[in-house]
């Protein structure tokens, strides 16, 4: 009898692992594929990978948990007892909640590139600049001065941007 059920539990847990990495492929293809067609750099499309994986993989936890028999209600309290000392963290850090999730949003919907020249509209901080690089938490600018000024997602996202001039980056590296 005891066998049975493990061999069962085995089983399934094979095909839950099967499926994951298949649905993993299937996302990183589709991750890439939008990626490139959009111009988006390879370091962006890592991060979003490693986004996708960790989601997948925390959901193949939970599945496994089912599967070897743990309750819900045993389940519930161990996640809310988790999420409630995340939660008490990510208060106290929610700017780098905020900002990271300003850069999955700016993965898949950002009118500007790496190399664009970009005007930031802040009332206290106009910022005209070319887009060196774009991080998980923050955009890179290159001033005209040769400053650099890093600029976090959240704010890019709130305020008024315009496009100068796309791809301003000439052959030889220097900013037009």
């Amino acid at each position: 009898m005891f066998s049975e059920t493990l061999q069962s539990q085995l089983i399934i847990s094979g095909i839950v692992i099967v499926s994951l990495l298949i649905i993993r492929a299937i996302t990183h293809f589709t991750i890439t594929k939008v990626a490139r067609k959009n111009g988006i750099n390879d370091a962006r499309i890592r991060l979003m990978r490693r986004y996708i994986t960790v989601t997948l993989f925390s959901i193949v936890i939970l599945i496994e948990a089912f599967v070897f028999g743990a309750e819900f209600e045993d389940l519930a309290l161990i996640f809310s007892s988790v999420f409630a000392i995340i939660g008490i963290g990510l208060f106290a850090i929610w700017s780098i909640l905020s900002n990271v999730t300003s850069g999955i949003i700016m993965f898949f919907n950002f009118p500007y590139k790496v190399g664009d020249k970009i005007e930031i509209h802040d009332k206290d901080f106009p910022i005209t600049a070319i887009i060196e690089d774009i991080r998980a938490f923050q955009l890179h600018l290159r001033l005209d001065d040769g400053d650099l000024v890093t600029y976090p997602n959240n704010l890019i996202l709130q305020k008024a941007v315009t496009l100068i001039k796309k791809d301003a980056i000439e052959d030889d590296g220097e900013a037009v």
